[in-house]
């Protein structure tokens, strides 16, 4: 019965070694800018505001923008398993702040009610031209931290045209799987067209 104890413990021991071995820790600096560029047109990188984590896990500015860039990108959530980097113009970036404060609220499932609600009181500004956000990610074990590409990354893009109806631009407003455009939250002050494509036409880097 000992060695059987002995032996449990020792397993314990193993598996809460092993799980303080995969708490992950903010990626360098330079390393999460090159992930978050990766969800951006490369033609439109240089200059790019860029969020990320500092070495204590707060979300910062990690480069300021320069050469009148308007381009905004996001790095990594370092705690997720799979790391989205994200990508859009800087007019989108009031609405996507406040959309982060909510969420570190505990607001998640609020928080298209709540920006609603304050975008229609004019507390908040939402472009009503359309404006797009660029996705891209993939498993984090399959990053390549010396270019910031992720090994069989997938990408979306969602661009945002408030208060459109799918009749009117000649679009489905049901989800696909063959990468065809469709319109979520229809008729809507978020109403955005949805662009996934085929899975296995994507490639990191790319």
């Amino acid at each position: 019965m000992k060695k059987i104890i002995a032996i449990a413990l020792t397993v314990i021991s193993f598996s809460t070694v092993s799980a303080q071995k995969v708490e992950r820790k903010p990626l360098p600096k330079d390393v999460q800018i090159k992930l978050a560029l990766q969800a951006a047109p490369e033609d439109l990188r240089p200059g790019a505001k860029v969020y990320g984590y500092d070495e204590n896990g707060k979300f910062v500015v990690l480069q300021e923008p320069t050469n009148n860039s308007k381009m905004v990108c996001l790095a990594p959530d370092y705690k997720m398993a799979t790391y989205y980097s994200y990508a859009y113009p800087q007019s989108m970036d009031e609405f996507m702040e406040r959309g982060r404060q909510l969420i570190a609220e505990g607001k998640r499932k609020q928080r298209d009610e709540i920006r609603e609600q304050e975008f229609k009181a004019g507390k908040l500004k939402i472009p009503q031209t359309p404006t797009i956000l660029y996705g891209y990610w993939g498993e984090a074990s399959n990053v390549n931290t010396e270019t910031g590409e992720i090994k069989d990354a997938k990408r979306r893009y969602v661009i945002y045209m408030p208060f459109a109806k799918a009749e009117d631009i000649g679009l489905s407003s049901k989800h696909n799987n063959i990468g065809m455009p469709w319109l979520m939250d229809e008729g809507g002050y978020k109403a955005h067209i949805m662009i996934t494509p085929p899975l296995e036409h994507n490639h990191g880097g790319h």
